[in-house]
Order: C-alpha cells, then structure tokens, then sequence
C-alpha cells in the first residue's frame, strides 16, 4: 500500500516502523528536523508541512494514497486530516483521538468527520489496563474468538515456582499451549525440553481459565485471587475509564484525585468506586488509607516522573504490584528496571492498534508481541489454507520456522491444539507468528 502517515511524533514514528518494510511510507509534519531524522532512520519518504492542507497532501501523494493515518496529539487535526483528504481523494482513514465523545460520535455513524476507523488513545489505554488487572501477573492480555481464547504474557521472577523448569515439566494445563519465549530481545519456539529461566518472558495461549491457572503458577502469591483491592492514583480520562470497566467487572476501585471538582466528577460517574481528595504523595495519607494493603495500585497521573514516584512510594509499602502508565516510550524499561512492575505506554498502545488494523488482511484479529517481535493472528480457515483436513504435525512441516498454533474454536468449543489434531473449514485458529516469517507465512494459513 501507499500509506500517509500525518504527524511525525512518537505514535506516527511508531507505526511508520511497523510499515516501512511492506508499505511504500510518506510522513508529514511541521518539524523538518523530525521528518529528515525519520528519512535517515527509516525507509520511508518525508513532507514538511500542514497535514490539513490540501497542497501539503498533494505533495505526499495524495492521489495513489490507498490509506492515510492521521496521528498528531491533536483530535481536531486529526479530523480534519480525514475530512480533507475525503474532499480529494479515496484514500482509507484513519484517525488517533484522545477524546471518547469523538468516538462515540463516529461508531453512531461510521462515515461522520470523514473518518473510516477511529482509535481512542484512553480509551484502548484503559481497556489494556483493565485486562492486566483482572489477570494477575500478566504483562499483557488479548482475547480472541469472542473472549473464547486469551493470549497472555508473563515474565518469569526469580521466585517464580517454574522458573529451572523443562516446558513439558511446567505445561500441566489441559488448554493450554506455551507459544513462545522471548529471552535476550530473541524469539524462542519452546519444545518440551526447553528450560526456563528467570527473566524469560513466556507467551501462552489457551482460554481463559488455563490462563487464569498458568498465572497462578507463574506467582501464586500475587495471582493466587482475583484483585480485590484496586487503588487508581490520578483522575484523568484513563483513570475514570479504568474505574468504570473495573466496576462492570465487578470490583470496587478507589481512586484518589487530587483536584476537588474533578474528585466530586468522579464521585457522580462512578458510583460504585470510591473516590478520595487528596495529593497521592502524602504518605501520611497513604499510610492512613492502608494503600499498603492494596493487590494492585494503577499511576494514571499527569507526569510520568509523578507516577514513578508514587508507583516507588507503593512499592514500599508493601503494594503486590504497579502498574504506572508511561508517556513517553524510552522510559518503559528504565522505569521498570528502578521498581514499577508493568510500565504501559498509552502512543505504543494506540500505535498498536493502528498497525494491527492495517496488517489484518484475511485475518479476523492481530495483536503484537512487544511491539515488532511476533504476531497472534485469528484466522477462519477455508479450503485454500495449508492446515485444512491435516494433522497439525505434518502441516507445521509445510510452513517456516516459527509459528505455532495456540488454539483451535470450532462451533463455540474449545479445542486444544495437538499433533495429531486436523484442522477443518470453518475453524478458528489463534496461530502465533514470528514477525520473521509473517508475510510468508500468512498468505497460506
């Protein structure tokens, strides 16, 4: 495709990355600093200008575009990026808001503002935040065939009871399959001789319960129930989002707001949390409110350095886990390698979803593993794939290195994927893909 990216920060640099090397790329942006570094540092051509005007989209190619994402940090721009290209050309939208009455506008009609598919930054940040809480331990979670299968990562602690275990030793659930490892920044199809260490990050796939139980094997301390005492530091949108989705699960969050107007706001919206009035780095407060005893405290504040703070302070306390939401990127790994548990950027989780939308193709969903390392794809198998009326044993031998197939739905049942399982038309399978082997490998499945 010839894919528009407008807005040349960390989500539209993100996704340009994800695309360069199967998609001819242009990125627009006001700073030509920005768009000559991504011209160097990438595969990608580059525009400088208003993403909004009509001559600046000329001048990127406006029409041979097949799809044009528009991902500055403002909602209004990024409309207008769409509704202007739909003035010239056919181009597919795309566009990156903050803001969910923007997004409940566009799903009650899918043609408003010009936009084709829409993502909400704190909305998608919220949903991630409110899956990592109901499954104790996981880094990430995803769901596929209607929730009727989970991918889930996990890190492997020291103390973790698997860790020095074979694969074979430690994969005891009955739905459930060891996708992958990823040890050292590489990619690992485990076999059931593979040891496991600690640091290791494990990719499984199975449903929901044998998830649930792996998570309990990883850690049973910290995974042993489901949360009961959920602390949200900060009110922002993604703060209220998580308290809401946490509430429709069942659990009572407390929040704690420092602004009064905004901590009464959420007192009316949330009526089944418990909203508190305080700054969140008053120990003497926090003391008070036994934040100590919490299973998960979640930092949605303002400033990443706020939430590493708080996030140390909970730590401290003897808080099980924290899971701080980090604006900026790079500092994921150093705020985790300091103290906070899970560190969860809201621009990679919206570019994400971007570039998963864009590579779907026959697939029915996509989620990426670590941004670039691997993909889950869900797939209907008809006549044409590889895998059809054949044991999955001699159909894997068709296919490159580096794929597994993680689970199989078949009229709402849940089949576990075993050598000599066939697979028929019809099935759903959740296949995990190497980013290596993807676009070889995906045209047959």
């Amino acid at each position: 495709m010839h894919v528009i990216i407008v807005g040349a920060g960390q989500v539209g640099s993100s996704i340009a990355a994800d695309l360069a090397p199967s998609h001819d790329v242009i990125v627009v942006d006001y700073d030509a600093s920005r768009v000559e570094e991504l011209n160097y540092s990438l595969d990608v051509l580059g525009t400088v200008g208003d993403g909004t005007s009509v001559s600046t989209l000329e001048d990127a190619g406006i029409e041979k575009a097949d799809m044009v994402i528009a991902s500055t940090d403002d909602d209004e721009t990024n409309i207008v990026v769409c509704s202007t290209v739909k003035a010239v050309a056919d181009a597919f939208t795309i566009a990156r808001v903050k803001d969910t009455e923007y997004l409940r506008t566009w799903q009650r009609s899918n043609r408003a503002f010009g936009v084709d598919f829409m993502v909400c930054t704190n909305l998608l940040t919220a949903e991630s935040l409110a899956r990592m809480i109901g499954l104790p331990a996981a880094r990430d979670v995803d769901p596929f065939a209607n929730g009727e299968v989970q991918m889930a990562e996990f890190e492997l602690s020291e103390a973790s009871p698997i860790a020095g275990q074979t694969v074979a030793s430690a994969d005891q659930f009955e739905s459930l399959t060891f996708a992958s490892i990823l040890r050292d920044g590489a990619v690992e199809m485990p076999r059931g001789e593979t040891t496991l260490h600690s640091a290791d990050r494990v990719v499984v796939i199975g449903s929901p319960e044998s998830v649930q139980e792996f998570a309990s094997t990883v850690d049973p301390e910290e995974a042993g129930a489901d949360p009961e005492e959920v602390v949200i530091i900060g009110g922002s949108k993604i703060g209220y989002h998580v308290a809401r989705l946490l509430e429709a699960q069942g659990i009572t969050p407390r929040v704690i707001e420092q602004a009064d107007d905004r901590a009464r706001e959420l007192a009316e919206k949330l009526p089944a949390s418990i909203v508190m009035q305080s700054d969140p780095t008053d120990i003497e407060f926090l003391e008070r409110e036994r934040l100590g005893d919490a299973d998960v405290v979640v930092t949605v504040l303002d400033s990443d350095e706020r939430n590493l703070l708080v996030s140390l302070l909970a730590s401290l306390m003897g808080v099980e886990r924290t899971i701080a939401v980090i604006n900026t990127t790079e500092y994921v790994d150093l705020f985790e390698t300091v103290g906070v548990d899970v560190g969860l950027s809201p621009r990679e989780v919206v570019a994400e979803e971007i570039t998963r939308f864009t590579r779907e193709g026959d697939a029915e969903n996509v989620a990426l593993i670590e941004s670039d390392k691997a993909e889950v794809l869900e797939i209907e198998i008809d006549e044409d794939s590889i895998l059809v009326d054949r044991p999955i044993r001699d159909a894997i031998n068709d296919l490159p290195d580096g794929i597994v197939v993680g689970a199989i739905t078949r009229d709402d049942e849940f089949i576990t994927p075993r050598g000599d399982t066939i697979i028929t038309a019809g099935d759903r399978v959740v296949v995990f893909v190497d980013t290596d082997v993807v676009d070889t490998a995906a045209p047959k499945l």
